[in-house]
């Protein structure tokens, strides 16, 4: 399809779940979460959608309470869900999120198996795929069988109309049987991408190298992928771009939680892009689009969950102006 003929700018694939973060202790002094709409494909999304784009949502949940929330969730948020598909046997993924006070987390997953992982190769929306500009995927559609030739179906299908393709690992070591087949996995989105977000400890991971310059070479000398964007937490950023690099700092904020941090930075990044041209950016457009996307994922570390917290537009101006 004409790109210019496309109508939706994004279309992610993946996991939609149910994270129950920590949220104090109750008068007997039992602990207290609150569930929170979370999965990685959504929360870029989510902040697509605050910018002003078109997405949708390749994915399943559980036909259960915590599966509705979900859909209605997303659609608040504007995402398309017409590709979204109910499982009558499995339930909702849910994950519970041990927050430290440094704001890092810890994940216990109850997944075994879990809807989102239950997406077949046929339940996937190749009309949606078709029509989008970008498609975004990340690992956790990578863990098990049937999704895993879910995802491949819908990377092949991006590639062959001419979707620019993102990839984000978003490695969760709990949920691969080994690691070895997490790294495997990672690869394949490594040859099919156009856009990588990748974080430091994924690029150690992944290319056995503590120098962050020395892993991402590695990728670029295998793979070579067009854009790469590195997130390393607090200190900020950098893209790897035609034999460029451009580095940004963070920007220091009281930070509550880092949930989706990193997506709402792809979000970020993938909405500059579509206002761009990725095939020709200069070094100050990459400064700039790594400015906005740290800010962007600094604002939402103040803030509790991530699907409902995406800063918007005027948000990110004035957290800019006032850096």
């Amino acid at each position: 399809m004409n790109e210019n003929k496309k109508t939706i700018d994004v279309t992610a694939l993946g996991e939609l779940l149910v994270d129950f973060t920590m949220n104090g202790q109750s008068e007997q002094g039992n602990q207290i979460f609150e569930a929170c709409p979370g999965g990685a494909p959504c929360n870029v999304l989510a902040l697509l959608q605050k910018m002003g784009k078109k997405t949708a949502f390749i994915g399943k949940v559980g036909n259960d309470q915590f599966g509705k929330m979900l859909k209605a969730t997303i659609e608040e948020a504007g995402i398309d869900t017409s590709s979204l598909v109910f499982d009558n046997k499995v339930n909702t993924t849910l994950a519970f999120v041990h927050t430290f006070e440094n704001g890092d987390r810890d994940f216990s997953f109850y997944r075994n198996p879990g809807a989102d992982m239950m997406l077949t190769a046929t339940e996937v929306n190749e009309k949606t795929i078709k029509n989008s500009k970008i498609f975004h995927f990340g690992t956790l559609s990578m863990t098990a069988d049937g999704v895993r030739e879910a995802t491949k179906k819908a990377v092949t299908t991006a590639r062959e109309n001419g979707c620019l393709i993102s990839f984000d690992p978003n490695l969760r070591p709990p949920l691969w049987e080994s690691l070895d087949l997490a790294k495997t996995q990672m690869e394949y989105g490594f040859a099919h991408c156009d856009i990588l977000k990748i974080s430091d400890n994924e690029i150690q991971f992944v290319s056995g190298k503590e120098d962050y310059d020395e892993g991402i070479q590695y990728l670029i000398d295998k793979y070579n992928i067009p854009l790469i964007l590195l997130t390393m937490g607090a200190d900020g950023s950098r893209a790897y771009y035609k034999g460029q690099k451009v580095e940004q700092e963070g920007f220091k904020v009281d930070t509550i939680e880092t949930t989706g941090a990193g997506d709402t930075f792809c979000g970020s990044a993938l909405n500059y892009i579509l206002e761009h041209n990725l095939h020709n950016l200069s070094e100050e457009e990459l400064a700039e689009m790594l400015k906005i996307s740290n800010a962007a994922a600094a604002i939402v570390t103040t803030r509790k969950g991530a699907l409902k917290s995406m800063p918007t537009r005027e948000e990110i101006l004035s957290c800019l102006r006032q850096n």
